[in-house]
Protein backbone atom coordinates (compact mmCIF):
# COMPACT_ATOMS: atom_id res chain seq x y z
CA UNK A 1 0.00 0.00 0.00
CA UNK A 2 0.83 3.45 -0.74
CA UNK A 3 0.56 6.41 1.25
CA UNK A 4 0.98 10.32 0.81
CA UNK A 5 -0.37 13.39 2.63
CA UNK A 6 -3.33 14.29 0.97
CA UNK A 7 -4.02 17.96 2.65
CA UNK A 8 -4.70 19.47 6.06
CA UNK A 9 -8.35 20.44 6.56
CA UNK A 10 -8.65 23.71 9.33
CA UNK A 11 -12.72 24.60 9.74
CA UNK A 12 -12.67 28.73 9.89
CA UNK A 13 -15.11 31.22 10.98
CA UNK A 14 -14.18 33.56 7.85
CA UNK A 15 -13.86 31.64 4.86
CA UNK A 16 -12.73 34.45 2.70
CA UNK A 17 -10.57 36.13 5.62
CA UNK A 18 -8.76 33.31 5.37
CA UNK A 19 -8.58 32.91 1.96
CA UNK A 20 -6.87 36.74 2.06
CA UNK A 21 -4.16 35.66 4.46
CA UNK A 22 -3.12 32.08 3.24
CA UNK A 23 -2.74 33.76 -0.47
CA UNK A 24 -1.25 36.80 0.50
CA UNK A 25 1.25 34.57 2.34
CA UNK A 26 1.80 32.72 -1.13
CA UNK A 27 -0.35 29.89 -1.72
CA UNK A 28 -2.95 29.96 -4.23
CA UNK A 29 -6.33 28.92 -4.54
CA UNK A 30 -6.87 25.79 -6.49
CA UNK A 31 -10.68 25.42 -6.30
CA UNK A 32 -13.95 26.75 -4.34
CA UNK A 33 -16.95 24.52 -3.65
CA UNK A 34 -20.00 24.83 -2.10
CA UNK A 35 -20.59 21.16 -0.88
CA UNK A 36 -23.90 19.46 0.87
CA UNK A 37 -25.79 15.54 0.76
CA UNK A 38 -25.62 12.52 0.97
CA UNK A 39 -21.77 11.91 0.23
CA UNK A 40 -20.63 14.67 2.49
CA UNK A 41 -23.08 13.72 4.69
CA UNK A 42 -21.58 10.04 4.71
CA UNK A 43 -17.94 11.05 4.40
CA UNK A 44 -18.36 13.76 7.01
CA UNK A 45 -20.42 12.53 9.53
CA UNK A 46 -22.64 15.13 9.86
CA UNK A 47 -26.02 15.29 8.64
CA UNK A 48 -27.33 18.16 6.97
CA UNK A 49 -23.00 18.65 6.35
CA UNK A 50 -23.44 21.84 4.06
CA UNK A 51 -19.78 23.99 3.53
CA UNK A 52 -18.59 26.33 1.44
CA UNK A 53 -14.95 25.21 0.97
CA UNK A 54 -11.31 26.08 -0.78
CA UNK A 55 -8.34 23.79 -1.84
CA UNK A 56 -5.09 25.75 -1.47
CA UNK A 57 -1.81 25.09 -2.49
CA UNK A 58 2.28 25.68 -1.62
CA UNK A 59 3.83 27.73 -4.75
CA UNK A 60 6.10 24.12 -4.79
CA UNK A 61 3.07 21.77 -5.68
CA UNK A 62 3.11 19.81 -2.16
CA UNK A 63 1.61 21.30 0.16
CA UNK A 64 -2.54 21.65 0.31
CA UNK A 65 -5.23 22.91 2.64
CA UNK A 66 -8.75 22.74 2.53
CA UNK A 67 -10.72 25.39 4.25
CA UNK A 68 -14.09 25.10 5.37
CA UNK A 69 -16.49 27.23 6.32
CA UNK A 70 -19.91 25.51 8.06
CA UNK A 71 -23.37 26.69 6.68
CA UNK A 72 -24.90 23.59 8.24
CA UNK A 73 -24.76 22.67 11.51
CA UNK A 74 -23.61 25.61 12.76
CA UNK A 75 -19.79 25.90 13.41
CA UNK A 76 -19.06 25.36 16.95
CA UNK A 77 -16.86 27.95 18.62
CA UNK A 78 -13.88 26.55 20.66
CA UNK A 79 -11.23 28.13 23.21
CA UNK A 80 -8.08 28.64 21.39
CA UNK A 81 -6.05 26.02 20.82
CA UNK A 82 -2.99 26.64 22.54
CA UNK A 83 0.21 25.02 21.18
CA UNK A 84 0.63 22.12 24.60
CA UNK A 85 -2.77 20.64 23.78
CA UNK A 86 -3.20 17.22 22.72
CA UNK A 87 -4.50 17.01 19.12
CA UNK A 88 -3.61 18.65 15.74
CA UNK A 89 -3.08 22.63 16.83
CA UNK A 90 -0.89 24.04 13.71
CA UNK A 91 0.06 24.05 10.68
CA UNK A 92 3.77 24.96 9.80
CA UNK A 93 5.24 26.80 6.70
CA UNK A 94 8.79 27.00 5.50
CA UNK A 95 9.55 30.74 4.03
CA UNK A 96 12.93 32.15 2.48
CA UNK A 97 12.27 35.57 4.70
CA UNK A 98 10.22 35.16 8.17
CA UNK A 99 10.40 39.15 8.20
CA UNK A 100 8.80 39.53 4.98
CA UNK A 101 5.91 36.31 6.44
CA UNK A 102 5.39 38.42 9.49
CA UNK A 103 4.85 41.85 7.86
CA UNK A 104 2.07 40.24 5.56
CA UNK A 105 0.67 38.15 8.84
CA UNK A 106 -0.01 41.68 10.33
CA UNK A 107 -1.81 43.32 7.81
CA UNK A 108 -4.10 40.51 8.84
CA UNK A 109 -3.73 41.37 12.39
CA UNK A 110 -1.84 38.00 13.14
CA UNK A 111 1.10 38.69 15.52
CA UNK A 112 3.41 35.96 16.90
CA UNK A 113 2.56 34.56 20.37
CA UNK A 114 5.55 35.59 21.96
CA UNK A 115 8.50 36.66 19.51
CA UNK A 116 10.77 34.94 16.99
CA UNK A 117 13.21 32.63 18.25
CA UNK A 118 16.15 30.98 16.67
CA UNK A 119 16.49 27.16 16.75
CA UNK A 120 20.49 26.20 16.76
CA UNK A 121 21.48 28.50 14.00
CA UNK A 122 19.41 26.80 12.07
CA UNK A 123 15.95 27.98 11.74
CA UNK A 124 14.44 31.51 13.13
CA UNK A 125 10.52 30.54 13.85
CA UNK A 126 7.96 31.38 15.57
CA UNK A 127 4.27 30.76 16.17
CA UNK A 128 1.42 33.09 15.55
CA UNK A 129 -2.19 32.95 15.53
CA UNK A 130 -3.91 33.20 12.40
CA UNK A 131 -7.47 33.72 11.12
CA UNK A 132 -10.01 31.99 13.20
CA UNK A 133 -7.46 31.54 15.72
CA UNK A 134 -5.16 28.52 13.58
CA UNK A 135 -1.83 28.37 14.93
CA UNK A 136 0.51 28.83 12.11
CA UNK A 137 4.03 27.99 12.01
CA UNK A 138 6.58 30.17 10.02
CA UNK A 139 10.05 28.75 9.99
CA UNK A 140 12.79 30.23 7.94
CA UNK A 141 15.92 28.43 7.26
CA UNK A 142 19.16 29.92 8.06
CA UNK A 143 22.16 27.23 6.99
CA UNK A 144 21.21 26.35 3.70
CA UNK A 145 23.40 23.72 1.74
Amino acid sequence: MTIRLENVGIAVVDLDAAIAFFTDLGLSVIGRDVVSGEWTDTAVGLDGNHARIAMLQTPDGHGRLELFEYIHPAAIPTEPTQPNEIGMHRVAFSVDDIDEALAIAARHGCHPLRGVATYQDIYKLTYLRGPSGIIVMLAEELKRG
